[in-house]
């Protein structure tokens, strides 16, 4: 007997490798297998990979910065059973840090406005991607990835609540690598203190960004309309995670 699919895959040198399926749409649920999202790659050894290829991963689409590549290269690219596509989601936005003020919920929104061409470029490579699985990544595993895995969730049906939860699920899956990533920012001449702003996964963070799409655009497939997604992308997208 096969044993039942889970949200986290248990990979050895990750901490964050989610499947998006499960989730209640209609009168079905989202696709197991279908689509993963993940945090950085680079500790995964031999074995991991060959969970991932297991599990069906032929497509890896990493959101990483150049420098993080650099650093800390992705073992998946250049592997005989997976097609690998780099595409830097937030490059060249400078997040700042104003008190009082939500320095996620900045980034996301300036990375909706300003960064449309990008995030419709991923989408697209997800949408074309073949048959199995496509797993999508950053660092953490939680902002760029976050970004994308809400506007998937949210083209595939599923509720805006749950869209929340699968978000903030972050905090506790990347407890593990705070340290790691403080010790990043530091080593990059950044202060710990402003860093830590940026390593939050609060649930109102992502409410509110799905809340200014709505607002500003109308709806997610409005925005997706607008920023050049044809209508049999959308559509794609949406038979990659909920199967019609």
């Amino acid at each position: 007997m096969n044993s039942p699919l889970t949200r986290s895959i248990p990979v050895k040198g990750a901490y964050n490798v989610r499947d998006l399926g499960g989730y209640p749409i209609a009168d079905a649920e989202t696709l197991w297998r279908r689509v993963l999202r993940a945090d950085a790659l680079h500790r995964l050894d031999a074995d991991d990979v060959a969970m991932l290829i297991d599990a069906g991963v032929t497509t890896v689409v990493d959101l990483r910065h150049d420098h993080e590549l650099a650093e800390q290269p992705n073992p998946l690219a250049g592997h005989p059973a997976v097609s690998y596509h780099n595409v830097s989601l937030f490059a060249d936005l400078a997040p700042t840090v104003t008190p009082g003020e939500d320095a996620l919920l900045t980034l996301y929104l300036k990375a909706l406005d300003e960064r449309g061409e990008t995030i419709a470029r991923v989408l697209t490579l997800i949408a074309e991607a073949g048959d199995g699985a496509v797993l999508f990544h950053c660092t953490a595993g939680k902002d760029r990835t976050g970004v994308i895995a809400a506007l998937l969730l949210t083209i595939a049906g599923v509720e805006t609540t749950l869209i929340v939860e699968d978000y903030a699920l972050t905090a506790q899956m990347i407890e593990p690598m705070i340290d790691e990533l403080v010790e990043g920012a530091r080593a990059r001449g950044i202060d710990p203190e402003r860093f830590m702003p940026f390593l939050a996964s609060e649930p109102q963070t992502m409410a509110l960004t799905i809340a200014h799409i709505e607002t500003t655009y109308g709806s997610v497939a409005a925005y997706l309309r607008s920023i050049g997604l044809s209508d049999t992308t959308i559509a794609r997208l949406r038979a990659r995670l909920a199967g019609d």
